[in-house]
């Protein structure tokens, strides 16, 4: 049998983070749909994240990118957010919108273009020093689109040079955490496409260097709870970027695509110590909201994660274990699917009441009259953005 109160107890200490970005403006590749009382500086952007953690509990922390967060005092920026009830978390870069860019960042061909780009990698170490940030995101669009285009081989080395020189300037306490993703914008090669891929770049780099799990980055019919698994088991999963997708990378709410395939990864997080303090895995949000209004999008997604990870905690762990043993195939999947069915929201309502907090946050978020209230106000200047 699981025990309730441990199960509760976990629940009441997950944090997840997120993203400064979500709270802008976004849309695709055609077209960036404003909203009214969209924030317009980083400060509005806490203001937004502050209200997610007030309504959910579990939302302390706000992931920067740079430099579409770009302030002049970061100590100040980060002042504000403690003013707020929340800290900033990760730091996000930036190697992918700018013309110097077109042939890739860290792998581009010309030497002054690698430069440039780990310069700016070098700036976002800086940022992290002035804002407390332990982990530094690294997401590289660098790839090719036609046979011949660059020397495959040659691309990881620059990507390897760039990547030990920032290495080598994490002060202590800060981790560098890799991203991969299979294809897009580049369609031939991708320069950091697989989880094994990031996974040789970091084993090589040390033990500040591991592997982001990005959600919407894999091809179709991957598992991706044996890659969760597998780094879990090599201590080498630095965190998840949380989000859905359809078709490719979608950045659609975390769990609304497959919530079946969250619940599969969060047991195998559960299952293999990732929610164990010392095990130092990130858990963070990186969705755009392009149709929908954004914080309750927000708090949405934060509650579809507290749900999987409320089924995954609850799966039998004992009974599972003995069917497993005896070879009992149907036994040991249904008591996994016992779990997935259960419904939780009752038990997560207790402890959000526990926590002090409204047990339904999206209700609670409505009857705040933020949304009105930012409208009102948030007149004038240039909203944020990301830049499409």
């Amino acid at each position: 049998m699981t025990d309730l109160a441990a199960v509760k107890a976990a629940l009441k200490t997950q944090a997840v983070e997120t993203p400064s970005w979500a709270y802008g403006n976004s849309g695709t590749r055609f077209k960036v749909f404003a909203q009214q009382g969209v924030p317009r500086t980083p400060q509005e952007k806490l203001d937004d994240a502050a209200k997610v953690h007030e309504f959910t509990g579990v939302a302390p922390t706000v992931a920067l990118h740079i430099p579409w967060d770009k302030v002049e005092d970061y100590s100040a920026l980060a002042k504000h957010a403690e003013d707020r009830g929340v800290r900033l978390g990760t730091i996000n870069s930036n190697t992918f919108q700018d013309d110097d860019y077109k042939l890739g960042s860290v792998c581009h061909p010309d030497a002054s273009v690698r430069r440039k780009a780990v310069d700016h990698l070098l700036e976002c170490v800086d940022i992290m020093d002035a804002t407390g940030s332990a982990d530094l995101k690294l997401w590289f669009a660098d790839g090719t689109n036609y046979p011949g285009q660059d020397d495959i081989r040659a691309r990881q080395d620059r990507l390897a040079e760039a990547l030990a020189e920032v290495y080598a300037r994490l002060g202590d306490g800060q981790r560098m955490l890799l991203e991969y993703k299979f294809f897009e914008p580049s369609f031939y090669t991708t320069d950091v496409p697989d989880w094994g891929t990031a996974y040789a770049h970091c084993l090589k780099l040390g033990p500040k260097a591991q592997v982001v799990v990005d959600t919407g980055h894999h091809a179709p019919g991957t598992n991706i709870e044996f890659i969760v698994a597998t780094l879990l088991r090599e201590g080498k999963l630095g965190g998840f970027d949380f989000n859905s997708r359809f078709y490719a990378d979608d950045d659609l709410m975390v769990g609304a695509a497959d919530p079946f395939q969250l619940f599969r990864i969060m047991y195998e997080v559960s299952r293999n110590g990732g929610f164990e303090a010392e095990t130092n895995v990130a858990f963070m949000l990186d969705q755009c909201h392009n149709i929908e209004a954004k914080i309750p999008a927000i708090i949405r997604s934060v509650m579809n994660v507290q749900e999987a990870t409320a089924k995954a905690l609850l799966v039998d762990r004992a009974a599972l274990a003995a069917a497993q043993a005896s070879g009992d195939v149907l036994e040991a999947n249904s008591v996994l699917m016992d779990a997935y069915d259960t419904d939780v929201r009752g038990l997560l309502a207790e402890v959000r009441e526990e926590m002090g907090l409204d047990p339904a946050p999206l209700a609670a978020y409505r009857r705040s009259g933020w949304a009105e209230r930012v409208v009102a106000e948030r007149v004038g200047g240039e909203q944020a953005g990301w830049g499409a």
